[in-house]
């Protein structure tokens, strides 16, 4: 993986591949690539042009020809699953002839069986990538189009793929596949675009088609076609993407991360527009399609996400369980499906998903629903496989999100699952009181976010105190805990410093060994009926001679320091405790020069198991 983006028309191709390349860089940038059909190849002259280079999109760039000229092509940057960042690594991947050439996102499962009959039949290999294969096999393969092609190659493969093939021989078209990898195309006047995200493609066109698994797509510059890996005709139909070209700027900030942290109070009050309901002290979630009846039947709901949307959905669930007073928790996806889990028919199963393409969350799904389960979905991405797969749900409105670490993106997903745990609990036993008291937290937080927001100068000079840290502890009791093990997932991807989260009643099991001046300790410490319970936390610690940060509602005598954040209800006010602590993690990760959009080894969507 990790994305991709052709076109075919008119224009010349090289300066449209680039810049669909850089706007999907924050999903993958360990090299990138550009295949063409160079003007005037056919039949007769034959032959792509190709360009690669190990490293960001400027490094391709720089390495491409003078003479690169072409209406129709392919491009691809790369996360790196099989075989190191290296040029010969890069996609596109072409096979022996040169004349066919592959952008893959996805894994081959059987990748090494192929390779080694492949090799058999004399076929050399020059990248160690799973992809080749699959260029290979287009290669050799005597069907009359390059549809039938296409299909004869991917009969043999397993696994999951989002594709892009050109092929000499056939210059008039782009075939295009999709299963289990997220492939959207974009139509534009009498020109065709494809690319594994609409942000590339939202600068040209607003109406797309997405693929569905197991559903191919042929392009040509003024029509296009989908079918089924079978053969069969499907009428995938255009939809409108509702975010413009400019929500995909930095909008004046010095990075993504900094943009996205800053939208939030706009981002929370967009996710509750129109949905708060004063008459019954509740809110609408028409897209659930779970009536009132369905509602009370649910005896326990279970949250899949994975890294960030995990911790989202444990928040999520302890609202369930205090709003709603149905059990609740949150488990890994990645987990999940592969312990045969016990699917039972009165457990609600929602999944969580930035993307809606992650591939774990989307395999549960999946997994789920062939096992006759309910499954909602919890999506930023209108249109994407896990809202269309799932039986209804929720969209968190986000808006784009492109730094590869998520922060609005969590916010609005919590404040969600907080949307949802009130509708559950009015249509059950919570009061019209406790209705009302939680709707007012929830007009509240847009201008709580904007007043910690305006706590960035203090956090700042806090971040300097902490950058020289080699590892930090985080703690926090009940609803404290998922924001911290959110807050020290947000330092490591962006810092590189170690970082550790436990519950603050652990701490005296183990973690206390690590106490020592030299490791630091984030305190989650709300004014709440664990108050005390905290300070005496905090006190544990400062017997050790360790520092400490306090996020509290007021100042703690206990901490080195204290950052003190608006106070909400008791169940929304993990809401408002994790912003600061983006804040600190940007700020400590700007202070030792780290690429912050775009942390060492990480990608924004994670496509592939």
């Amino acid at each position: 993986m990790c994305g991709i983006v052709g076109y075919i028309g008119k224009r010349d191709v090289a300066p449209l591949l680039l810049e669909g390349l850089q706007r999907l860089e924050y999903r993958g940038y360990d090299s990138a690539g550009i295949a063409i059909h160079a003007k005037g190849t056919g039949k007769a002259a034959g032959g792509l042009k190709t360009a690669k280079a190990k490293g960001r999109v400027r490094e391709l760039e720089s390495r491409l020809p003078k003479r690169f000229a072409g209406t129709a092509g392919i491009a691809h940057t790369r996360w790196a699953t099989h075989g190191a960042p290296t040029d010969e690594n890069a996609h596109p991947h072409v096979d022996t002839e040169g004349k066919v050439a592959v952008v893959h996102n996805g894994i081959i499962d059987n990748a090494d069986e192929l390779r080694a009959k492949l090799t058999a039949d004399g076929v050399e290999f020059v990248s160690e990538t799973d992809t080749e294969v699959l260029a290979h096999l287009i290669g050799r393969s005597q069907a009359p189009t390059l549809e039938e092609q296409v299909r004869e190659a991917l009969r043999v493969i397993e696994g999951t793929y989002g594709i892009a093939v050109l092929h000499a021989d056939f210059p008039e078209r782009i075939v295009v596949a999709r299963n289990g990898s997220p492939v959207v195309l974009g139509i534009g006047e009498k020109e065709m675009f494809v690319s594994s995200d609409v942000a590339a493609l939202v600068s040209h066109t607003r109406q797309v088609v997405t693929l569905d698994d197991g559903e191919m797509a042929t392009l040509k510059a003024d029509d296009y076609r989908t079918y089924t890996t079978e053969g069969s005709h499907t009428s995938a139909q255009p939809t409108t993407v509702e975010w413009e070209a400019e929500s995909y700027d930095m909008g004046g900030h010095d990075t993504y991360m900094h943009k996205e942290i800053c939208e939030q109070a706009d981002a929370v009050d967009r996710v509750l527009r129109g949905r708060i309901d004063d008459r019954f002290s509740t809110v609408h979630l028409g897209g659930l399609n779970l009536d009132p009846r369905e509602a009370r039947a649910i005896r326990r709901v279970k949250i899949l996400g994975c890294g960030t949307s995990y911790h989202a959905g444990q928040i999520g669930a302890q609202m369930i369980e205090e709003l709603a007073r149905i059990p609740s928790d949150a488990e890994p996806a990645s987990e999940f499906r592969y312990r045969n889990p016990v699917v039972d028919p009165d457990t609600l199963y929602i999944a969580v998903s930035q993307s809606g393409e992650t591939y774990d969350v989307l395999a549960a799904v999946q997994e789920l629903k062939r096992k006759g389960a309910r499954v909602l979905g919890v999506v930023n991405v209108v249109g994407s496989a896990i809202a269309r797969e799932t039986h209804g749900g929720v969209y968190v409105h986000a808006g784009p999100e492109v730094c590869v670490v998520s922060t609005k993106c969590f916010t609005n997903t919590v404040v969600a699952f907080g949307l949802l745990a009130l509708h559950l609990g009015r249509i059950r036993d919570l009061s019209v009181a406790d209705g009302k008291r939680i709707i007012e937290g929830l007009r509240k937080l847009p201008g709580q976010i904007q007043e910690i927001l305006e706590l960035e100068d203090e956090v700042k000079k806090l971040a300097a105190e902490y950058a020289d840290a080699k590892s930090m502890m985080f703690i926090g009791r009940v609803r404290g805990y998922p924001v911290a093990r959110e807050a020290s997932l947000k330092l490591k991807e962006i810092s590189y410093i170690h970082a550790e989260a436990y519950p603050a009643s652990e701490l005296k099991h183990g973690p206390l060994a690590l106490i020592e001046p030299a490791m630091p300790t984030v305190a989650i410490v709300p004014d709440d009926d664990l108050l005390e319970k905290n300070r005496a936390a905090m006190e544990e610690i400062k017997a050790r001679s360790g520092r400490i940060l306090a996020v509290a509602h007021q100042k703690q005598d206990k901490a080195d320091h204290t950052i003190v954040v608006p106070k909400n209800e008791n169940e929304l006010d993990p809401i408002l405790m994790g912003i600061p602590l983006q804040l600190l993690a940007y700020h400590v990760a700007l202070a030792m020069g780290r690429d912050i959009d775009k942390p060492r080894n990480l990608a924004k969507s994670v496509t592939v198991e």
